[in-house]
């Protein structure tokens, strides 16, 4: 387990416990921020959209291209916007920081 900062839609910031070696939506899933994760996390519903902080997003591997046309299609896309269910959460990310983004 390692710690994960998320702000959720009322912009209130909880520090939470998140499994690691495991996707980061399964642990956002699980705490009712908004996180629907539809899809299970095959990549296929944009319903597990987060904003990460900036000061993180150079440490995440690049979204791949199915990422990244699901992301464009979003109201709510910016250059941080990333899907939950494609961030690999280990214990190099320790204190991440995450926003959940608006519902679309």
């Amino acid at each position: 387990m390692a710690k994960v900062v998320v702000t959720d839609r009322d912009g209130v910031a909880h520090e939470i416990e998140a499994e690691t070696n495991s996707p980061l939506m399964y642990s956002l899933r699980d705490l009712d921020y908004g996180v629907e994760a539809i899809c299970g996390g095959v990549c296929s519903c944009a319903t597990c959209h987060v904003f990460v902080d900036d000061a993180w997003i150079a440490r995440l591997p690049a979204r791949d291209q199915d990422e990244e046309e699901l992301l464009e299609e979003l109201e709510h896309f910016k250059p941080n916007s990333r899907l939950s269910c494609q961030i690999e959460f280990g214990p190099e990310l320790d204190g991440l920081k995450v926003t959940i983004a608006p519902e679309e």
